[in-house]
């Protein structure tokens, strides 16, 4: 059943690329042609195209022509010709999938076909890379030729003047950072001005590297965080006492989801310690907050792996680049717990501003696509969440790569022993040896062995993206030794020096199983380039990290049964499936780490958006005086039904309550209502008449620009101050949801109503807050007359 399956997709994927090369035939058969044309006729068909689509024609109609354009055209430039299966990956990318193409095939020009042609419908195209070095190298390379066909072409980076980066999202096509476009969408929408605004609508992006943007970095929201005060000397005296914790005593760990929790002999230590009777009374909630964030720092955060101190400073380490993330904190106290434990200075908490996943980011453009020479491994969770196909490229050329299997060890002892007498007899040889580790960390134990060899190499951990691009790209040089994260400089080529191809190629050791196949791939796929020779080798031990959170005790019932050779290497035939077990266990937990994220932001998303929508109307709209009536008539219909529900007995109603409230948004000040009510009506219908009296005095504020200013500066202010905190009230609830599971309900449908009861309720109290303060307003301007 499953082989049938297999075949099946097979087939159409075989199909697809048939119907691909059909387009490549188009294109080459028009090659003689454009190759006759002066470089201004060659720039005049980016006219003659956009002329094309304003006459009904669609991108697809004009893309083998566009194509062969782009091709002459960054042959003039580059000197560099697509090949035929780089008009393939073009060609997947217009159509809002994901290109899977192996290193070395030359990605960064295959976007240059896509960008172009969906640029000539002029609504823009974002062209998203992993680092700002990317972002820079390929604009300056692939940006010159669509400028020399009459494009414009922008870079949007970090810490640019909000001018600059409007000039950049106004071009044609914008590169840039992932990150960085998210963290633009999210101050679009906290501006007080329609020009403060710097992005246009969305329409087209690539992502290079698309699986590490969006999947590796998915784990992690794009936050905006405010500054505010925290307690430096709770701070130091929650980590002086956690630090006292024994585990399993005090506090439990769970080292496969890393969650860490007081037990009850922890609860009472603190409460003894703090002389105070119950830590989980909403007095002592602000101990509770440090108190956890304190044990969370000591047990779940790793120096040298998780993050490294720097000046004074904690600098986060990105888990899979293993460099240090400048400028990145944590949020909610545990940046300043992580200070508190080094021992160093205290700086403000982060208090989270506006917020959103990077899929729910990305799920904003309506059409996205992507390249990775590894993507089929997620090919399912691209589907489900971004509605991305995957299709696999063919190679330029055939690939010539050994990958040998995996050497499995007992011990890590024995498996860094292994590799260092591997690389020596490598080395001997005058072969070039890659070294990937899975974190900074692991990269200085490799160090330390091959140092014991009295060999020499190049180790690149927390260096600058530069030294790192450069050093990776020598790593094919005859005899060259290189150790360095499995991501460090990804997207660039390594190059075989000369010599090196009749010995074997590049060899590429893997130290470590990564969290993911397809991250292992990338570091297979180092080696091998362009139908280049190359190998590659895993050495893994039963000890290493993946497998002790995964797999504890099926290794201890594995020991049982093991046999190994007089160099701790693992002889048992199962060892390779046991491996690969683990490994799938691992990828799915990191599946339901990203789907609970996405599942929970989901919930907010909802919320946002509606937010967003009437922020934007409030900016947007020249007329905001329709706005507050329907504002203060629903605030009026609410309060209403919440002090006077149908369903409960009139002496019972809160008819003060009522009477304040309904006073409270009325210029005119008091509205005087009876007690001894019988009927509903006899409540409403003087409340009714009072607003419908009220309400047509905005009417005269319609065409003064000077009050309708004020009335947009508050309703903006009201409107952020008010989701502000309901930010703050779902972090709480998002922080207690886990716990829900012990109850019968199923956690993610409680979550769901309670954030909808939190955000009525926050919908509510805006709403009555905007009615308070236009009755403030219009009593203001009507003294004044």
């Amino acid at each position: 059943m499953l082989s049938g399956l297999k075949k099946l997709i097979g087939d159409k994927q075989d199909r697809k690329i048939k119907q691909y090369y059909k387009q490549v035939e188009k294109i080459n058969s028009l090659e003689a042609e454009i190759e006759k044309l002066s470089n201004q006729e060659l720039r005049d068909k980016t006219n003659y195209f956009k002329e094309q689509l304003a006459n009904g024609k669609t991108i697809v109609d004009i893309l083998p022509e566009a194509f062969a354009v782009v091709r002459e055209a960054s042959k003039r430039i580059t000197g560099m010709r697509h090949f035929d299966v780089q008009l393939i990956g073009g060609m997947v990318l217009t159509e809002g999938s994901i290109a899977e193409m192996p290193t070395g095939e030359g990605k960064t020009l295959v976007a240059s076909l896509p960008s172009y042609l969906r640029a000539l419908e002029g609504k823009g195209v974002h062209v998203i890379t992993v680092n700002e070095y990317l972002a820079r190298r390929d604009r300056e390379l692939i940006g010159q030729i669509h400028e020399f066909l009459g494009l414009t072409v922008g870079l949007n980076l970090p810490m640019m003047q909000p001018e600059q980066k409007k000039l950049s999202y106004e071009a044609d096509i914008t590169y840039g950072v992932g990150t960085e476009f998210g963290f633009d969408n999210l101050r679009d929408n906290m501006v007080y001005e329609t020009k403060q605004r710097v992005q246009r609508p969305y329409h087209y992006a690539i992502i290079d590297e698309v699986d590490s943007v969006l999947i590796d970095e998915a784990k992690t929201p794009l936050i905006i965080a405010g500054k505010t005060g925290v307690s430096s000397e709770l701070s130091y005296l929650c980590a002086r006492v956690v630090k006292t914790f024994k585990e399993d005593e005090d506090f439990l760990f769970d080292l496969e989801t890393k969650t860490t929790n007081l037990t009850d002999e922890g609860i009472v230590k603190i409460e003894r310690g703090f002389d105070i009777d119950n830590l989980y009374d909403l007095e002592h909630q602000t101990l509770y907050h440090y108190v956890i964030q304190a044990l969370r720092a000591r047990v779940m955060f790793e120096r040298d792996v998780d993050y490294i101190v720097k000046d004074g400073k904690i600098l986060l380490i990105d888990m899979f680049t293993g460099r240090p993330m400048e400028g990145r904190t944590l949020s909610n106290g545990l940046h300043q717990a992580i200070e508190a434990k080094e021992g160093l200075h205290v700086t403000e908490e982060n208090k989270t501003q506006a917020a959103i996943t990077i899929q729910n980011y990305f799920r904003l453009y309506p059409v996205l696509s992507g390249m990775t020479g590894t993507a089929k491994t997620e090919e399912k969770e691209f589907q489900e969440i971004y509605g991305m196909q995957v299709v696999q490229i063919p190679t330029n050329k055939p690939r010539a790569r050994v990958d040998s299997p995996d050497r499995v060890y007992d011990t890590a002892e024995h498996k860094y022993s292994a590799v260092a007498k591997r690389v020596k007899e490598l080395h001997a040889e005058g072969r070039p040896v890659l070294i990937g580790t899975t974190s900074i960390l692991q990269s200085e134990k490799v160090a330390a062995v091959l140092r014991a060899e009295e060999l020499s190499f190049e180790l690149l951990n927390a260096k600058t993206i530069e030294q790192e691009i450069q050093l990776i790209s020598l790593a094919g040089q005859k005899g060259r030794i290189t150790v360095a994260t499995n991501m460090a400089g990804r997207g660039t080529d390594i190059m075989l020096g000369e010599g090196v191809a009749e010995l074997g190629g590049l060899y590429v050791i893997g130290t470590e199983r990564h969290e993911s196949r397809r991250i292992d791939n990338q570091l297979k796929g180092r080696s091998g380039r362009q139908g280049d020779p190359g190998t590659t080798e895993f050495f893994i031990s039963i000890e290493d990290d993946m497998i002790k959170r995964f797999a504890s005790d099926d290794v201890e019932k594995f020991k049982k049964s093991m046999k190994t050779d007089d160099t701790g290497k693992i002889l048992n035939k199962n060892i390779h499936e046991f491996v690969d077990r683990v490994q799938r266990i691992c990828e799915g937990a990191n599946f339901s780490i990203r789907e609970y994220n996405l599942k929970l932001d989901d919930v907010l998303n909802v919320q946002r958006n509606t937010v967003y929508e009437l922020r934007n109307k409030v900016l947007e709209s020249d007329d905001l005086i329709p706005l507050l009536k329907s504002s203060i008539e629903s605030y009026v219909k609410e309060e209403i039904h919440h002090c006077c529900p149908e369903d409960v007995d009139t002496s019972k109603w809160k008819i003060d309550r009522l009477q304040k409230n309904i006073s409270e948004i009325l210029p005119s000040g008091k509205i005087e209502l009876r007690k001894d009510v019988l009927d509903k009506s006899e409540l409403t219908d003087p409340i009714y008449e009072a607003v419908n009296a009220y309400l047509p005095l905005l009417d005269e504020y319609q065409d003064k620009p000077e009050i309708g200013e004020a009335i947009q500066r508050f309703l903006l202010s009201v409107v952020d101050y008010h989701w502000l905190r309901h930010i703050d009230a779902m972090d709480r609830l998002k922080e207690g949801v886990g716990l829900r599971s012990y109850s019968q309900e199923d956690p993610m449908r409680q979550y769901a109503r309670e954030a909808l009861e939190l955000f009525t309720q926050m919908y509510f109290v805006l709403e009555m807050d905007i009615s308070k303060q236009t009755a403030s307003l219009v009593q203001a301007l009507e003294n004044r007359k």
